[in-house]
């Protein structure tokens, strides 16, 4: 089946506001809830966001690729299977639904709807975690298209679930969603100051990852690799 550009915009916002909401919710959720064992919160704010990661792949793949993140955007461009208008599109697309993602997490918690996080996330490892963790994120992705296309929802969901454990930055590994939860002064937020470095480590580790599965997988699809879910995208 084939889908129109509004189909496809449409898909990448509405599942970037659905990842937002539950990461911030949960997190809200988790918080409230575990008494203080921030362990125990971040198990739960992790199987969360890995659930509605695998739904969401599941389920909008077919239609954009469910990307969800503007470095899997531009990785899909730098590769030449997409082209960097509908990169860009999907990227503004995934920064206002996430946005409007963590406003409906603090409604659906009576909370106040605008916010800046005071949570301060910075510092050397924090950053390199959000390199590696985007890196991890990319090349599992890229390698599972290879391998089993249909196994690229859980291999993603797996990943950041495993990325909210080894890394200390609990792996945002995606621009879009942590411009969004500079909007949260909860569980989930980070505080504005510290999103540039965040972003920027995060374009290093998908560039990077871009960078080894080129060499590693080859240049081009093989003959039965799609280039994302959704198939190729059409200017």
């Amino acid at each position: 089946m084939t889908y129109s550009p509004a189909q496809r915009l449409t898909s990448e916002a509405l599942g970037s506001a659905m990842l937002v909401a539950t990461v911030v919710g949960s997190g809200i959720m988790a918080e409230t809830l575990s008494a203080g064992n921030a362990g125990l919160a971040l198990l739960a704010n992790a199987i969360a966001t890995g659930a509605i990661l695998y739904v969401l792949i599941t389920a909008l793949g077919p239609v954009s690729g469910a990307h969800f993140n503007p470095v899997v955007s531009a990785v899909f461009a730098l590769r030449r299977e997409i082209g960097w208008s509908t990169a860009c599109l999907f990227a503004l697309v995934q920064i206002t639904g996430g946005c409007a993602g963590t406003l409906l997490a603090h409604g659906m918690f009576d909370l106040p709807l605008v916010q800046l996080s005071a949570h301060a996330r910075t510092g050397p490892g924090q950053w390199l975690s959000e390199g590696v963790a985007t890196f991890a994120l990319i090349f599992a992705i890229l390698g599972t298209l290879r391998a089993r296309p249909d196994a690229v929802p859980v291999s993603v969901a797996l990943v950041i679930v495993a990325g909210y454990w080894f890394t200390a930055s609990t792996s945002f590994a995606n621009p879009a969603v942590t411009i969004a939860r500079t909007l949260s002064d909860t569980f989930a937020g980070i505080a504005p100051v510290d999103a540039p470095a965040f972003v920027a480590a995060q374009c290093a580790g998908a560039i990077t990852a871009w960078l080894m599965a080129e060499r590693v997988f080859g240049w081009r699809p093989t003959a039965r690799e799609e280039p994302s879910l959704s198939g190729r995208l059409e200017e």
